[in-house]
C-alpha cells in the first residue's frame, strides 16, 4: 500500500517516519501530475513545494498553528494532506474544490487567498491577535519569491520586525513567480545562494558549533555571534537581518528529512524569523521542469506528450490583444506595453519579442506598473499600454485615479478578464470595473463585443489624449476572427444598432452582444423583433442615441457581465432619470450582489441569468408574453 492512501489528514502524516517521507513526496507528485492532467490546474508551482508541505504538516500542530499560504496556487500538496485528496477530480469544477485557499472549505485554510503579497501582512495579524489574547500557537506564512516583488510584503516585514512578535516567514525561493521573476530581491537571493564564500565558511562554522561540548547558553550564543558576524563580513548588508528578523538558511527545499530537522530546531524559537528555502518549480515532472511558465495554468494534457486534450481554433481575446499591439507599436514609437508579472497570461511575451526596448515588466506591482505608466506619459513622449488583469488592477486603484485620471494622462489600460473567468473563481473574477472605473472623471472606458472591435477600440485608445480602458473577456473570439493589421479606431463615444427592431431594446455590453443576437432568433418565433444595441462606450454613453432610441422604445433590457450595481445597467437608469424620462421599463440582466463561486463560463452564465435564454425570457416578459425560462433579471420600473 501506498504511503499516500494511509494519509487524509496531518495526524495521519505524523505517524509515519521521517524516512518514509521522501517516498510519500515521490507519490504526492505523481498524484498531482495525473489530477491536474484530467482536471487542468496549477501544475508546476505545486510541485515545486511537496517536500515543504509535507514538512510543515508534519512538524507542526496543524489546524491550531497558522500555516498562511501566498498566492493560494501553491496550495494543492495542503489540501491533499488535510482531507481533501478524494475531491481532486473536481479541482476548480462547479461544486468542486477551489484551486485556492478558502476559508469555508477547510479549517486548515487559515486564511484566503488570490492574489500575491499578502501572507506576512495577514499572518503577522495572527500573531498579534495571538499576543494580545494570551493564546499559544505558531504563525508561519509561505511567501514565493515572486511575491517579494509586491510592496506589501516589504510593508509587512519593516512592521513585523518592529513589532518583534513569534512569526516564522517561509520564504519559497525558486526564480519564479508566474513568469521569470525581476528586480533586485531575486538577484539578492541569488547572490546569497551561490556565494562560494559565504557557504563554505557558513559550513564550516556550523561543523565547528557542532563539536562545542554543551556548556551552557554562553557557548551557544558565542557561536550565533560568530555565524552573524560572519555573514556581515562576508555578504555585507544583510537584508532581513536589518529589518529585525533572524536569518535561516538558504536550505534545499526537496530535502524533506533536512526541512523537518530544520523546522524542528527553529520552530519556538522567539521573535520574527525568516527561513530562505531553495525549490525548483515544476519539480519531478520533465514537461513542467523545462516550462515552469507553460505550466502554472495548465489545461488538461496527455502526461506521455504533454500535449493539450483540447485545443481550440479560435484565436484568445488575449492574442488578439497582444498582436494587435504589435502591429499599433510597429507603426508608432511612442507605444510602450507594460505588465505585472503576468506576460505570458496578458499575452505581452510576444510583444517582448518583437518590441524588447519598449516592454517592462515591473514584477508583481500593480501600484507601481500604474504610477510608471504616469510617468512615461507625463513626459509627452510616449503612450504606454498597461496590460493588468481586471482582478489586479483593483490593486492599481489608486494610482490610476490619483496619478493617471487627476492628471489626465496618456496612459491606456487594456483589462484582460473583464467579466466571469470560470475555474479560477471569485479572487479572478472581473465582474466589478465598471462600477469603480466609471466613476473616475477623464476617463474613456469601452467594451467590444468581438474580436474585430477589440482591435478597433486598442487603435481608438491611442488616439485618445487622456486615460482610456479597454475591458475584454477570458476565451476565445470567434471561429471566423480575421486578423486586421490594420485596425481603424472608432468614433469615440458612438454606439451601434447590431439589430434593427421595434418595441423592445435589448442594450447587450460587450459579451453579451452575441447572446442578444442569439436571443432574436428565438423570438421571432413570438413575432418580436427587438431592437439590440451595442453600446461599445460605457463612458462617454451615446447621449444623442439612447435619447433618440427611449422616445421610440418604452421596454429595454440591460444585460451585462458584470455586477448589477453600479454597473451598465445601473448606468441606463441613471441616464434616464437625468434625462426625466419617466415612462420606459427597464429590466436588467447581470450578476447579483454576491461574490461569484467557480464554475465553468456557460454555468455561470445560465445559473446568473445573462445567457441566450434569459435575455429572450426577460423580452417576452416585457412585451406581455408568457416567459417561459426562469432568469435572475431584476426587475426595475422607473414610472
Amino acid at each position: 500500500m501506498k504511503f499516500l492512501d494511509q494519509v487524509n489528514s496531518p495526524q495521519d502524516l505524523k505517524k509515519l517516519k521521517p524516512e518514509d517521507l521522501p517516498q510519500l513526496s515521490e507519490e504526492i507528485r505523481e498524484f498531482l501530475v495525473d489530477s491536474i492532467s484530467k482536471t487542468g490546474g496549477h501544475l508546476s508551482s505545486n510541485l515545486g513545494v511537496v517536500e515543504l508541505t509535507v514538512a510543515l504538516h508534519y512538524t507542526m500542530n496543524t489546524p491550531a498553528d497558522q500555516l498562511v499560504w501566498d498566492v493560494g496556487h501553491q496550495g494543492y500538496v495542503h489540501k491533499i494532506l488535510t482531507g481533501r485528496k478524494n475531491q481532486f477530480d473536481q479541482l476548480k469544477k462547479y461544486g468542486g474544490i477551489s484551486g485556492f485557499l478558502k476559508r469555508d472549505e477547510s479549517e486548515y485554510d487559515s486564511f484566503g487567498a488570490g492574489h500575491a503579497g499578502t501572507s506576512i501582512s495577514a499572518a503577522l495579524g495572527f500573531a498579534k491577535a495571538r499576543d494580545m489574547a494570551g493564546d499559544d500557537y505558531r504563525v508561519l506564512p509561505i511567501i514565493g519569491d515572486g511575491s517579494m516583488t509586491a510592496g506589501m510584503a516589504f510593508e509587512a516585514l519593516f512592521n513585523a520586525g518592529d513589532l518583534n512578535s513569534n512569526i516564522l516567514v517561509i520564504l519559497n525561493d525558486n526564480k519564479w513567480s508566474i513568469a521569470p521573476n525581476v528586480g533586485f530581491i531575486p538577484k539578492y537571493l541569488n547572490k546569497l545562494i551561490s556565494s562560494p564564500v559565504y557557504n563554505r565558511f557558513r559550513e564550516d562554522v556550523t561543523q565547528l558549533v557542532g563539536k562545542i561540548p554543551t556548556v551552557g547558553p554562553k557557548a551557544l550564543n558565542l557561536a550565533k555571534k560568530v555565524e552573524e558576524g560572519l555573514k556581515n563580513l562576508v555578504v555585507p548588508d544583510i537584508l532581513f537581518e536589518e529589518m529585525g528578523f533572524r536569518y535561516f538558511g538558504p536550505i534545499d527545499g526537496h530535502d524533506v528529512e533536512a526541512l523537518v530537522k530544520e523546522f524542528n530546531n527553529i520552530k519556538d524559537l522567539k521573535g520574527p524569523l525568516l527561513l530562505h528555502v531553495i525549490t525548483q518549480k515544476g519539480k519531478g515532472f520533465k514537461f513542467a521542469e523545462e516550462n515552469p511558465w507553460k505550466s502554472h495554468g495548465q489545461v488538461p494534457f496527455e502526461k506521455e506528450t504533454y500535449k493539450p486534450l483540447k485545443k481550440s481554433g479560435a484565436m484568445s481575446y488575449t492574442r488578439v490583444f497582444a498582436d494587435t499591439l504589435i502591429e499599433l507599436a510597429n507603426k508608432d514609437p511612442k507605444v510602450i506595453a507594460i505588465t505585472a508579472a503576468m506576460p505570458d497570461g496578458t499575452g505581452l511575451e510576444h510583444f517582448q519579442k518583437v518590441h524588447p526596448e519598449r516592454y517592462f515588466d515591473v514584477g508583481i506591482a500593480e501600484q507601481h506598473a500604474v504610477t510608471f505608466a504616469a510617468g512615461l506619459a507625463a513626459t509627452g513622449k510616449y503612450h504606454p499600454v498597461c496590460a493588468i488583469y481586471s482582478t489586479f488592477l483593483q490593486r492599481g486603484y489608486d494610482q490610476l485615479l490619483h496619478d493617471v485620471c487627476i492628471q489626465n494622462l496618456p496612459v491606456v489600460f487594456a483589462m484582460d478578464r473583464g467579466g466571469c473567468v470560470g475555474a479560477d473563481g471569485p479572487t479572478h473574477q472581473g465582474l466589478f470595473d465598471i462600477s469603480y472605473l466609471r466613476c473616475v472623471p477623464n476617463l474613456v472606458l469601452m467594451a467590444p463585443k468581438d474580436g474585430p472591435e477589440l482591435q478597433q477600440m486598442l487603435a481608438t485608445s491611442l488616439t485618445i489624449n487622456g486615460p482610456s480602458g479597454v475591458r475584454y473577456p477570458r476565451g476565445s473570439a470567434s471561429e471566423d476572427f480575421v486578423f486586421d493589421k490594420n485596425p481603424q479606431p472608432l468614433e469615440v463615444g458612438k454606439a451601434e444598432t447590431v439589430c434593427e427592431g421595434e418595441e423592445v431594446a435589448v442594450i447587450a455590453l460587450g459579451t453579451r452582444t452575441q447572446d442578444a443576437i442569439a436571443a432574436t432568433q428565438d423570438l421571432q418565433q413570438d413575432r418580436i423583433f427587438p431592437i439590440v444595441v451595442n453600446p461599445r462606450f460605457i463612458k462617454p454613453l451615446d447621449k444623442e442615441y439612447f435619447l433618440n432610441l427611449f422616445q421610440k422604445v418604452k421596454k429595454v433590457v440591460t444585460v451585462e457581465e458584470h455586477v448589477l450595481m453600479g454597473g451598465f445597467g445601473s448606468l441606463i437608469l441613471e441616464f434616464l432619470e437625468e434625462n426625466k424620462i419617466h415612462d420606459v421599463s427597464v429590466i436588467r440582466l447581470g450578476f447579483p450582489d454576491k461574490f461569484i463561486e467557480h464554475g465553468d463560463q456557460s454555468i455561470m452564465y445560465e445559473k446568473y441569468g445573462i445567457d441566450a435564454k434569459a435575455i429572450t425570457a426577460a423580452v417576452r416578459e416585457l412585451s406581455g408574453t408568457k416567459v417561459i425560462a426562469e432568469t435572475q433579471a431584476e426587475a426595475v420600473v422607473d414610472a
